[in-house]
């Protein structure tokens, strides 16, 4: 799980080029919305499709979204859980 956590930030900070980031300037469990790594509606599209494109995984209901995309934790939680189904 440690080193889907860290692809995930890896792949953050390319798809969304947070430049100037690296994989340790993100906590796994900081809010990557808001007050957190401050990503906003379209970063969130972004996260869909990279999902979607790297790991199998449709994102239908936006609503889903708000839960699993919280943190690196809950989007590895959801990774690991829905891949390969």
């Amino acid at each position: 799980m440690e080193e889907l956590k860290i692809e995930l930030k890896n792949k953050l900070i390319t798809a969304l080029n947070l430049e100037g980031m690296t994989a340790d300037d993100i906590n796994d469990s900081d809010p990557l919305f808001g007050d957190g790594l401050g990503l906003d509606s379209i970063d969130a599209l972004e996260l869909i499709v990279m999902m979607d494109r790297d790991y199998g995984i449709k994102i239908i209901d936006p609503k889903d979204g708000k839960t699993i995309f919280l943190s690196i934790e809950t989007m590895a939680a959801y990774i690991e859980e829905h891949r390969n189904k």
